[in-house]
């Protein structure tokens, strides 16, 4: 199946649990209880957004892997959304020409990125397959191409949240949308404030 009708498929599909709260994707789970919303938003803004001491990934860079983990667990809502939040950004900073790399990403290929992203890409999808199959010899390639070793631990605490996230959409089989345009406009608001603040937020704070 093509991945565009393997996303209409996903669309159609109804969650499965009851009492559930009425919103799509990661909402859902945020929206459990007050404490998990904090938690959850606050992971992502740790591992995404927030200056991370010794890293020199840039946001755009953290929501491809976000993406690809996604991707590689073939969780739609997640994959699309981040892959906006990293379209947005790239828009942002002026940078459209590395936006087609982001199909690129979804579609499981490191080819057109740096030989930097490919080895924190490849690391972040091993982890998201087989954790104990990353190899000394994946950061030590990481780390010749480039990568500090803050850039290789955040590698890695993506592809982990992001496999729990990836789950909690799919395993409550939670609302996703039949195409990727629904996500731009939480987007832009992303692209300015983080994960934290609501949505529809007066666009001021982060950057």
């Amino acid at each position: 199946m093509a991945r565009d009708d393997e996303r209409f498929e996903r669309a159609r599909q109804e969650p499965i649990v009851g009492g559930l709260p009425d919103v799509p994707g990661i909402g859902v789970a945020m929206r459990l209880t007050p404490g998990l919303g904090v938690h959850l938003r606050g992971l992502a803004d740790e591992i995404l957004v927030h200056d991370y001491p010794g890293a020199t990934l840039r946001r755009h860079e953290r929501e491809m892997l976000a993406t690809a983990v996604s991707a590689a667990n073939d969780c739609f809502f997640c994959m699309d959304s981040h892959g906006a939040f990293a379209n947005a950004l790239l828009e942002k900073t002026g940078e459209t020409d590395l936006v087609p790399l982001l199909d690129v990403i979804k579609d499981g290929s490191s080819d057109g990125l740096s030989d930097k992203m490919c080895a924190l890409l490849h690391i972040a999808r091993t982890v998201q397959r087989d954790p104990r199959g990353l190899a000394e010899v994946d950061v030590d390639a990481a780390t010749a191409a480039g990568a500090t070793d803050a850039d290789i631990q955040l590698a890695i605490l993506i592809a982990s949240a992001f496999s729990m996230y990836n789950r909690l959409v799919d395993g409550f089989r939670t609302r996703t949308a039949p195409t990727t345009e629904a996500y731009r406009e939480r987007a832009a608001e992303i692209a300015e404030n983080g994960y934290s603040a609501p949505a529809g937020a007066a666009v001021a704070g982060r950057g």
